[in-house]
């Protein structure tokens, strides 16, 4: 009995022992399988990474978002372009797979604390978050930006970027000197980042101190001996990089508050609701102010009529609008729907000026003047006039009434740079089709003031078939000519008057004839083209006031000697003539040397004595200058935005002084308005001297273009000026208002300004490439969006 019993109990021992281990077994394989599926959930994702330089991420936008993922990467390194975390990306979407995968990840490590800390500083680094990996071929822009078509490629190779949609200039120097050199880890940042930030700080500043130690030739400031030129005190070799690190917390701090709603920066934004719809000039479509102009005799319903207050409205896209075809196929042919106007096809067509052909508006080449070609028609007048040598004694022109400005178009082969302006509307568009081209232009009018542009400085003034009544009230228009007309210089006149005789021509013909006469211009030659059937008439303006003495009349009189012929901003025409300057210190004394010598060497009459615009002599100014801009723009502007410069045509400098950052810009396929503000020195002579060209304006008025009319606005310590006397939102809708979409606002100025312009950039929605801050000084680059406001206000001084 007894074994009986003990029997019954060995049995259920044996039986209990049985269980547990087939207990413990299946636990452990239940723990085999849960780490065998977490590591290979996490693996895969960072080898491939590692090994093609394809994240599992790329490959599924790849598949599910291609449509709206167009942009050429360009030749940046993998690690250069990763997306804008602020800018509701697609690609997020795409990347739940490896979140998932690293939560996975990050729940097997929770029981051990001390590894989940050391790992994401090693990981950390250089953070560089930004669009996909650059080594695919495959193009990519963000949701609702143009598709390219035409075979014109996206500009845009994208740079490195911080989470907050900020460049991170550390990582970028090291990216584009070791192409080659990716981390694996920087990969996974996008999506770890915000854990790993707190973890990771202070082993981030101490590797970005050593990776921007070797920066090299690519800061973003860089170094050089005239530095001080901007202000920017202390700037030295890699001393920028440990401003990133310095404000990390604070930057955080105010990003994280900033979301993509209108108000989240203090800043709302509507659309203008104007009769001109897309194409509102506001100091040029102010109908509230021509109406109650009391004649339009003189041409005054086409200058300029600026509204009291700048407007802070948007001004509408096109419908249809696209990216602009890039130089120099644009020369030949633009979006038809970037610009929808007909008008001038219908009215010209027959004269080659501009062609509706199908989706684009295509220029033949010609004009009224030139109906086989514009470079036939240079051709004609350098066989004419042989000393004219287009693109070495002619560099610097105006263009009169320049129509569609194909004259200026090709003058460009020459090394010419050509200054056309032309009435808005006078012929629907024709100053809209030559930006939109590619092409210099202004919407300008001769009417009762001066033209904004200092005197003696343009080589030669052309004017074919212009409608302006230079005879009349005395010579009026033709003197004001005569004053922006380098001494020595030629006047090119091609109109009907030249080579018909209608009564009305011949009339003209010889009342401009006594009239040059009397101004002491010699006529050249008049010269007949036998293939486009016109003539044209040369002029020159003298070299001495010898003509001027011995006239038996003072008719046009000679110009008080106080009146300053630089004078030009809003100042009044009037019917007198300006003596040469003879003396050999006198500007115009003298012809400039031959481009290119010109551009790089201070002009004659810049004296030692003189004191520079930042207080060196004169010529040292000038040369500090030059030599800053060089290094900046070779160094920074070139090398470390990303911007792809290929696709950069219509540049302007907002606040140039002696036109550096334009001369440094000189082997580029780019012309560069440069733009002297009113209150600012007046140094644009310098810049024509040195064959160059630009303008003056007042910042807090709308500038004489159209609307989308550039590809690049350069700003330096501009803003931090205006925002003493203007609205400072009022400068920024206007620098979206002729800023291309997809173009490119470089700032470089005073922090708390550099901030407040963020602000409003993001605001209004634009892409933050890059943002740099050292001390007092910063440095901001942004791209415009086709984003536009859904509310609509409406402009009364506007409104038909």
């Amino acid at each position: 009995m007894a074994l009986g019993k003990y029997s019954r109990v060995d049995g259920r021992r044996s039986s209990s022992y049985c269980s547990t281990a087939v207990v413990v077994a299946f636990v452990a394989l239940c723990l085999v399988g849960v780490w065998m599926m977490t590591s290979s959930s996490v693996v895969p994702v960072q080898n491939d990474i590692s090994q093609d330089g394809k994240a599992e991420v790329k490959q599924t936008v790849t598949e599910n978002e291609s449509r709206q993922f167009e942009d050429s990467p360009g030749d940046l390194p993998e690690d250069a372009m990763r997306g804008d975390s602020n800018n509701n990306n697609p690609q997020d979407e795409g990347n739940s797979e490896v979140q998932d995968n690293q939560k996975s990840s990050q729940q097997t490590t929770e029981d051990n604390p001390e590894e989940n800390q050391e790992k994401p500083e090693k990981e950390s680094g250089d953070k560089v978050t930004g669009p996909e990996e650059t080594s695919n071929p495959q193009t990519e822009t963000n949701p609702g930006e143009p598709n390219t078509e035409d075979g014109e490629s996206n500009p845009e190779s994208g740079e490195p970027k911080t989470g907050d949609g900020e460049t991170n200039t550390g990582a970028l120097a090291e990216s584009v000197e070791s192409p080659v050199e990716t981390k694996k880890e920087d990969k996974m940042e996008g999506q770890v980042e915000e854990n790993q930030d707190k973890q990771s700080e202070s082993s981030s500043e101490n590797k970005n101190d050593s990776a921007n130690k070797n920066q090299g030739p690519n800061e973003v400031f860089p170094d050089g001996a005239q530095s001080e030129i901007l202000n920017e005190t202390g700037m030295q070799n890699g001393a920028w990089s440990t401003q990133r690190a310095e404000s990390k917390n604070e930057k955080e701090k105010q990003q994280s508050s900033m979301t993509k709603d209108e108000g989240a920066s203090g800043y709302s934004w509507k659309v203008c609701n104007v009769t001109a719809g897309p194409d509102y000039i506001p100091c040029l479509d102010n109908l509230q102010a021509l109406k109650q102009l009391k004649s339009t005799k003189h041409y005054e319903h086409r200058e300029r009529h600026c509204p009291e207050e700048g407007p802070t409205c948007l001004v509408p896209l096109p419908e249809g609008y696209k990216r602009p075809i890039e130089w120099p196929k644009s020369r030949e042919k633009i979006w038809y729907y970037n610009v929808p106007h007909t008008k001038l096809a219908e009215v010209k067509g027959h004269q080659n000026w501009v062609k509706v052909t199908g989706e684009y508006l295509t220029f033949p080449g010609g004009g009224t003047q030139f109906k086989y070609g514009a470079s036939h028609y240079i051709d004609f007048i350098q066989q004419g006039v042989p000393d004219i040598a287009w693109g070495k004694q002619s560099r610097v022109i105006l263009d009169v009434g320049c129509g569609v400005a194909s004259f200026g178009g090709f003058l460009f082969d020459r090394d010419v740079l050509t200054m056309s302006f032309a009435p808005k509307d006078e012929h629907e568009a024709q100053v809209q089709f030559a930006l939109e081209r590619g092409i210099p232009a202004l919407s300008a009018v001769m009417g009762t003031k001066r033209l904004p542009f200092p005197g003696n400085i343009f080589d030669a003034v052309h004017c074919a078939r212009c409608r302006v009544p230079w005879h009349i009230e005395g010579g009026k228009l033709l003197l004001e000519l005569n004053r922006m007309l380098r001494p020595g210089g030629y006047f090119l006149w091609s109109a009907t008057p030249v080579y018909q005789k209608l009564p009305e021509d011949v009339e003209i013909w010889n009342a401009m004839s006594e009239l040059t006469k009397k101004m002491c211009w010699e006529l050249v030659t008049i010269k007949e083209d036998k293939v486009d059937l016109v003539g044209a008439a040369i002029y020159r303006k003298p070299l001495s006031n010898e003509c001027y003495e011995k006239r038996p009349e003072n008719e046009p009189p000679l110009c008080k000697e106080s009146d300053d012929r630089n004078a030009a901003w809003n100042v009044p025409l009037q019917a007198c003539m300006h003596k040469v300057p003879v003396d050999a210190s006198e500007r115009g004394s003298e012809w400039p040397e031959q481009w290119p010598v010109r551009l790089e060497r201070p002009p004659y009459w810049l004296k030692s004595t003189q004191v520079g615009v930042y207080g060196k002599a004169a010529p040292e100014d000038f040369t500090a200058d030059y030599d800053h801009w060089k290094r900046v723009v070779t160094k920074s502007y070139l090398n470390g935005m990303g911007i792809s410069w290929s696709s950069v045509r219509n540049v302007m400098d907002m606040k140039s002084v002696y036109g550096g950052f334009a001369a440094a810009l000189k082997d580029l396929n780019v012309w560069v308005m440069n733009v002297v503000p009113i209150d600012s020195p007046d140094t644009l002579p310098i810049i024509y001297e040195r064959g160059l060209f630009g303008i003056y304006h007042d910042w807090c008025e709308s500038f004489s273009t159209y609307p989308r009319s550039y590809d690049l606005l350069h700003a330096d310590h501009l803003f931090s000026k205006l925002n003493k006397r203007c609205n400072l939102k009022a400068v920024i809708a206007e620098v979206d208002r002729i800023l291309r979409p997809e173009g490119k606002l470089i700032v470089r100025d005073k922090v708390e300004i550099i901030n407040e312009v963020e602000k409003m950039a993001r605001s209004l929605q634009w892409e933050v490439r890059l943002t740099y801050t050292k001390d007092t000084e910063g440095l901001l680059c942004v791209q415009k969006t086709m984003w536009r406001p859904k509310e609509v206000e409406t402009i009364a001084s506007a409104i038909a």
